[in-house]
């Protein structure tokens, strides 16, 4: 297709220097289509002036979505892992409790499988010249279950909350840094101003689904959300039973198109065996997330399907950079080099994973680097660095993790893999709990071992992977790594609001960060949500939330 410069000219009128640069990028073959709209959406264009940017550019205009056909009516029977505690906006932390909250409430925008910002509660948004104060304008007659209008106070508060350090608050992990309490001011009844603590280019998916915290409740709120579950959401809570299950009906005042499903059913399973029996003996029609090795006989199972979600969830290695001998990054990059990554894609993750280069920047990012060499098994070159490292005949050091999903394994394969060099793993595999303990410095395995492996879950950008486990004065730095040069480049990174600059430094850290290797990134798994077949219109998301308002049987 021909490009049509004179509705370019046209749309760019209306547009901001920032906007138009990334326009210039897609119309010149900087920037890919895929990468425009992902980064366009970010920065509020709407998805319908990207696809007509996208066409005029000569690109073709961006698929419509058809609405799910099927019978309105059903039931649709779901199985969950139990949620971990009380269902809090707040404190809620594992998939358990946030797939249930997601049900009720939602978010003022929605980061879809494709990375793309979709608007929710908020129509539209856009940054200020530097990135430091991000203005939302708020949908109009959205109601909650109590049946109030959701205005600007309700998002103020809401936020607020969260960015409140007394709270004890999971989206503090999002925030900190980023957005303090009383830093989220409402200029009217629809439009809100989020003023940060610096510049910061990807701040919409700090407020999105990808922080699942964040959902839009009443300003009233006082505590205790298992008693009302007042949300916006196209379902509305039929009952909650601890430990045991949910049911939802649909809301009739919902304020976009009604919910296909009359009903839908949480059961909650400790497990997952138990959740495979159920789906097969017909119990329930979905799990929500289907780990690799527990569900592998689901993935060749005829009567079952298999929706995968490419994420950049993934388990971090840490090696401690204070502790000798891992003190020498010769050392740390010959354990990384002794990995088979197209083992671990292959067999561990049976496909269902992209080999992961050492940082966070997985594949899935539009700002990943791709020119940066992907780093594959070299025992030879291992073992010359550590002869150079002074470690030629090898040491013993403990590695500590959880039992969770394939950790165990994938521990097992490091442990021999590195026998190659000399290096002798005892592994130490805990419980959960004992793993992570208060998650603090001095009275955490998971922040005190040598060497650990840690499950982190799926971002739509690599903000919080760059900042928590990576930054000298991160909350989740079990490396103990500590790199002035890596510092300013994550600070620029995270403040850039041109796709260009982010690629530019993003590359920049994805080679120091191989250069130093505090942390090992050796794959970015799939997510895998399993439903029966003929169960159409379900969209999971990585980060374990499940929406169900276009879900139908045939």
């Amino acid at each position: 297709m021909s490009k049509n410069y004179r509705i370019l000219d046209l749309i760019r009128r209306s547009r901001s220097p920032l906007e138009n640069h990334l326009i210039d990028g897609l119309v010149d073959g900087r920037v890919s289509r895929r990468d425009f709209i992902r980064h366009g959406s970010l920065l509020g264009l709407s998805l319908p002036l990207l696809g007509g940017i996208s066409a005029a550019a000569g690109l073709g205009a961006m698929p419509t979505l058809a609405r799910a056909q099927g019978a309105p009516g059903a039931t649709i029977r779901v199985a969950s892992s139990v949620p971990a505690a009380a269902i809090d906006p707040v404190t809620i932390a594992d998939a358990g409790g946030l797939v249930i909250l997601q049900q009720v409430a939602e978010f003022l925008c929605i980061d879809g499988p494709d990375l793309v910002l979709k608007p929710a509660l908020a129509e539209s948004w856009k940054p200020n010249d530097t990135g430091t104060v991000w203005t939302f304008t708020l949908r109009k007659g959205v109601k909650f279950h109590s049946g109030g209008e959701m205005k600007a106070e309700d998002v103020v508060a809401s936020i607020d909350r969260l960015a409140d350090p007394a709270n004890s608050s999971n989206a503090l992990s999002v925030f900190n840094g980023i957005l303090q309490k009383g830093a989220t001011k409402k200029v009217d009844d629809y439009t809100v101003e989020f003023h940060l603590d610096a510049p910061n280019g990807n701040f919409p998916y700090m407020v999105s689904s990808d922080n699942y915290n964040a959902v839009i409740i009443p300003a009233s709120y006082k505590g205790d959300y298992e008693k009302s579950f007042d949300g916006t959401g196209p379902f509305k809570l039929e009952k909650y039973t601890a430990k045991v299950g949910a049911s939802f009906v649909r809301n009739d005042d919902y304020w976009g198109d009604k919910a296909l499903p009359e009903r839908t059913e949480f059961t909650f399973f400790a497990d997952t065996q138990p959740m495979i029996l159920a789906l097969q003996g017909g119990q329930v029609d979905i799990i929500n997330q289907l780990p690799v090795l527990a569900g592998v006989g689901l993935l060749t199972d005829p009567a079952i399907d298999i929706i995968s979600l490419k994420s950049v969830a993934h388990q971090q290695l840490h090696m401690r950079c204070d502790s000798d001998p891992l003190k020498d990054p010769r050392v740390r990059r010959a354990i990384a080099l002794c990995l088979d990554r197209k083992k671990l894609v292959a067999g561990l993750m049976k496909g269902r994973a992209i080999e992961g280069n050492d940082s966070p920047f997985a594949a899935a990012y539009p700002s990943t680097d791709p020119t940066v060499p992907q780093r594959q098994q070299d025992i030879a070159q291992a073992k010359q660095l550590m002869e150079a490292a002074g470690a030629g005949k090898g040491f013993k050091v403990t590695l500590t993790t959880e039992r969770y999903l394939e950790i165990p394994e994938y521990a097992q394969l490091i442990q021999n893999w590195v026998k190659e060099i000399g290096v002798e793993l005892e592994l130490n595999i805990l419980d959960q709990g004992a793993y992570y303990g208060d998650a603090v410095f001095g009275k955490s395995n998971w922040l005190d071992s040598v060497m650990g492996i840690t499950d982190y879950g799926h971002r739509g950008v690599p903000n919080v992977f760059l900042a928590a486990p990576l930054r000298s004065d991160g909350t989740w730095n079990a490396a103990h790594f500590k790199n002035k040069d890596y510092d300013t480049l994550a600070t620029s990174y995270i403040a850039a609001l041109d796709l260009e600059a982010q690629k530019a430094d993003a590359g920049k850290i994805q080679k120091l960060l191989l250069e130093e290797t505090p942390v090992i990134f050796g794959y970015f798994y799939d997510y895998l949500t399993a439903t029966t077949k003929g169960l159409t219109g379900v969209q999971p998301t990585a980060m374990s939330q499940l929406f169900l308002e276009k879900a139908a049987k045939a």
